[in-house]
């Protein structure tokens, strides 16, 4: 068994079964999935938005995002219609990653750490996370901020570099 944050009273942990675990371990086994997560961290993609973004077969896409579902890994949004009137469901990664990389499984780390594992031809990628306090105001000042701040480098002729951002409550608060 493994403690990890609950939804309880503050600090408040509850025991993972070993079975949770395991189906999680599984879910996480396949790199693909692990390009799911990266790919809907910051914005909610269908089954078939993935499929292109990652060049996967739809059906395979498919197997991939209900075993990320089932762990707990991914959630459903909300339905709605595509073209020819295709129901879709986009999907966002859930903050069982972030939790999850506190643990001692540290699929947390193990996801920031793999920024870079798909393309090693590219070089290193400096990949960091940190928690900041801020509400209201400030928070948006930090937003702000960091837009001007990534603003100062579109543009030109030197090599791009992909910076990637998300400003989101912890599981904490």
């Amino acid at each position: 068994m493994l403690k990890e944050p609950g939804e309880g009273p503050e600090g408040a942990t509850h025991l993972v079964e070993d079975e949770t675990i395991a189906t999680r371990a599984r879910a996480l086994a396949s790199p693909v999935r692990w390009r799911i997560l990266r790919a809907c961290m910051s914005e909610a993609l269908t089954n078939k938005e993935l499929a292109d973004l990652l060049g996967v077969n739809p059906g395979s896409m498919l197997h991939h995002v209900r075993t990320l579902v089932a762990a707990g890994f991914l959630a459903p949004g909300e339905v709605r219609r595509g073209s020819r009137n295709a129901v879709e469901i986009p999907y966002r990664t859930t903050r069982l990653v972030w939790r999850a990389g506190r643990s001692a499984a540290g699929f947390g780390d193990y996801l920031m750490g793999s920024i870079s594992a798909d393309e090693p031809e590219l070089g290193d990628a400096d990949v960091f996370f940190t928690t900041v306090h801020a509400d209201g105001e400030r928070r948006d000042e930090l937003k702000r901020r960091l837009r001007a701040l990534l603003a100062e480098y579109e543009g030109g002729d030197e090599r791009s570099w992909s910076v990637v951002i998300s400003v989101r409550p912890t599981s904490d608060d």
